[in-house]
Formats: structure tokens, sequence, C-alpha cells
């Protein structure tokens, strides 16, 4: 997918001068590792789980998926290229909630506090749609965002500069309009250069100051 250049449409609905916050989802709200599913797997066998993860490049073949690729396809093509590990590979498919350990809650208490307060929130996450689809409906939070933009949906994963640009496009806002809170420090460096008010989230307390000292 290649959206159009970020031509933004005056906004109807918000104030452009008021901010908005823009979460990424895993490792900010939610403690997702697929670790958390294979160390029950491998019966805390640390070493052969690292081994797995290592030998069929699972992360990687992981993004894909955040990319946009179904799981059916994906788990196909690996489980072929790995038939000794096809068990495994399937186990993450069907057993994929038991990645999630479950929010991260001192962080969704922040994002609470910033609804109440008139915070205008949105969501822009790397994440397989049919994946997030099934979890949605568990985390009321998620229904607090007033958009959210799945990288599996578009076909585009942060730290590609297009999944930016359309999500600015999405929301009707520019980029130096946006806090933009995320884990990964790639991410991160990205959607400063773009313009974004960029945060490197590392604790809830720490996020917490560097809201503060944004005024929000």
């Amino acid at each position: 997918m290649s959206p159009h250049s970020y031509s933004p449409a005056p906004s109807t609905q918000h104030n452009l001068r008021s901010p908005v916050v823009v979460f990424d989802f895993g490792g900010v709200l939610v403690d997702w590792n697929p670790r958390y599913l294979y160390r029950k797997i491998f019966d805390g066998d640390s070493i052969a789980m690292e081994q797995f993860l290592e030998e069929t490049g699972f992360m990687d073949w992981n993004l894909q998926q955040d990319k946009g690729r179904p799981f059916a396809e994906a788990v196909a093509e690996l489980s072929e290229q790995f038939p000794q590990y096809a068990h495994l590979i399937k186990a993450y498919d069907e057993r994929w909630e038991e990645s999630i350990s479950g929010p991260i809650q001192p962080t969704v208490d922040i994002l609470y506090r910033l609804k109440i307060a008139g915070i205008v929130l949105f969501g822009l996450s790397n994440w397989s749609a049919e994946k997030y689809r099934l979890v949605r409906p568990k985390y009321e939070f998620f229904s607090w965002f007033e958009t959210v933009l799945v990288s599996g949906e578009v076909n585009l994963v942060k730290p590609d500069p297009r999944i930016f640009t359309l999500f600015l496009e999405r929301i009707q806002r520019r980029a130096h309009e946006c806090v933009f809170i995320d884990d990964s420090k790639l991410n991160v460096e990205v959607a400063g250069q773009l313009g974004f008010k960029a945060i490197r989230f590392e604790s809830a307390e720490q996020l917490e100051c560097e809201l503060s000292r944004l005024g929000l």
C-alpha cells in the first residue's frame, strides 16, 4: 500500500491547537511476549525455547503477520520450512492469547486519567489485524480511543514513515499536534523525525513525568 502524501484537511471535530496523545499497545498498554506461551509448552526449558525462537526467526516471521499476512498462510510456510517445529508454530496461532499476560495496569491508569481530563486519544500499533479483532473486546480501554490504526489492516508496520503519514491522514492532524508513545527506540526516533512529540516508554512513572513536562 502506498498512501498519498499527507495534506491535512481542516478538522471540524477538534481544535487543532489541542494536543492529542497516541499510544502504541504492545509493551505499553498490553504485556505481550510469545515467551509467555512458549514457557508453558517448553515446560520452563528456556534454552530450548530460545533455540526454537532464534532458529525459526520467530520475531521477524511474526512481524509479517503484523504487516498483514494471514496467520494460516504464515503457519503453513514456516511449518514447511521447519517441520520439526510444526506443532510449536501451530500452537502460537491456536493459543495466541496466552502470549498476553494482561494489561499493563499503571499505564492503563494514566490512559484513564488522560481520558477523563478530556485529552483525545488515538492508537497506532503493530499488530496482526485478525489477532487484534480477537483481543479487542477483552479490554475496555480499547474503547477509549477515538481512532485505532492497526498495522495489519494497512499492510504497513512502524517504523515505516508511510504508516505515520497514513495515520495523520486518518485523524486529520499534523505531526506536531501529536504526542506519540512507544516502547521501541526506532519507532520513537522516526516519529520524532516526522515532527511528533515522541516519548519512548520505559515505565509508567517515567511516562507520567514526560506527560507532565508537556503539560498533560
